[in-house]
């Protein structure tokens, strides 16, 4: 596992750890944790997730008045076409706390789910068939509470790659990943970046990530 850490390039990974993050990560990742509890604390994570994911985002100046006076600020570039995209079902805990903090984004869901003896993807469902007029002005957030295999979300960011939307533009936000499917993606998208609250110690023989905190759908929404 350490060869796997070596090979990683760690200017493309963000592990984000404050005393909030790690106080729910260990809520959600104790199997005796009820579904409504794991929801909660998911939330949480997601939203300062989030949060650190927008930080680059494009700004534009803008001069506005207060009551007192009149001066120049910063905001996001209303220009900027923003992307959620969660990886269903899962990755639909982001939605909600997306919407909230970024309200000019646009959500395009993608359905897959993972073959259990290939632990590959298989697709049911594709939002993102959309015209692309301008690709550099597209940012695109890419959510997955498990970062397990990697192999949906490189999927994922082929769709968006494929519409020629340049690769450091697009993100990936994890809550858990494995070093295993961070490597994965780097491999074949180097200029992505990750952005999770752990990275864990490794996968199983059945493609789930140790500690981890189980199957996440299955947590999430008392399946």
């Amino acid at each position: 596992m350490e060869k796997v850490m070596e090979k990683m390039n760690k200017n493309k990974i963000r592990i984000i750890e404050n005393s909030i993050i790690l106080q729910n990560l260990c809520t959600l990742r104790d199997k005796n944790t009820n579904s409504q509890e794991v929801r909660i604390a998911t939330r949480k994570i997601t939203r300062i997730l989030l949060y650190e994911a927008s930080k680059n985002l494009p700004l534009v100046e803008k001069t506005i008045n207060t009551p007192l006076a009149s001066f120049k600020s910063q905001t996001i570039d209303p220009d900027i076409n923003i992307i959620i995209s969660p990886i269903l079902r899962a990755g639909l805990i982001f939605t909600d706390e997306a919407i909230d903090i970024l309200p000019q984004a646009c959500i395009r869901h993608i359905g897959m789910y993972r073959d259990e003896k290939t632990l590959k993807p298989v697709w049911y469902y594709n939002k993102v068939p959309m015209a692309v007029k301008d690709a550099h002005k597209f940012q695109i957030f890419i959510t997955d509470p498990m970062l397990a295999t990697g192999n949906s979300l490189i999927e994922a960011i082929k769709l968006y790659a494929d519409k020629n939307i340049p690769i450091e533009n697009i993100k990936v936000i994890s809550i858990i990943a494995a070093p295993e499917g961070i490597l994965n993606i780097q491999t074949k998208f180097p200029e992505v970046e990750i952005i999770t609250a752990a990275v864990d110690s490794h996968l199983n023989e059945h493609g789930y990530i140790i500690p981890g905190m189980g199957d996440a759908g299955d947590r999430i929404f008392n399946t």
